[in-house]
């Protein structure tokens, strides 16, 4: 009765973990935010990111399993047309954040800047489709 017990308590998670993941390789409920930034928000230099992921996992660049990616964060450029369906680029605009870390600190200059996340697979190829935060514009001043 015990044994009989303790395997469903294992294998319900697991049913539910299953479905999950067949959930997000469909890219159905797949979010890709900031946490602790909003459109419009003023920060001084450096700024801390956030980022936040819901439907899939994170798994360091280089590292295939299914329903999972690793960030980048695009500052002040886009990504769009031929663009998805390459490996992200590494530059100041596109930086890479491969080791499946969650938060990263940016040094800005003062001023405007665009910001926004895309998941790339772990070859840095943006999923098919592209799960893409909403873009966000952050005010960066000097500290006072």
């Amino acid at each position: 009765m015990y044994l009989s017990s303790l395997i469903k308590s294992f294998t319900l998670p697991a049913l539910l973990l299953g479905a999950a993941i067949a959930h997000a390789d469909a890219h159905g409920d797949v979010k890709l935010y900031f946490v602790n930034l909003e459109d419009g928000a003023t920060v001084t230099s450096p700024v801390r990111v956030i980022f936040g992921l819901r439907g899939m996992g994170v798994a360091p660049a280089g590292v295939d399993v299914p329903s999972t990616g690793h960030h980048h964060l695009l500052i002040d450029t886009t990504l769009e047309g031929e663009a998805l369906e390459q490996p992200i680029p590494s530059t100041q605009q596109h930086l890479h954040v491969g080791g499946g870390q969650t938060e990263t600190d940016l040094e800005l200059a003062p001023g405007q800047d665009r910001l926004q996340l895309v998941l790339g697979n772990y070859s840095h190829v943006p999923h098919d489709p592209p799960i893409m935060s909403d873009p966000i514009t952050i005010t960066v001043i000097e500290e006072e």
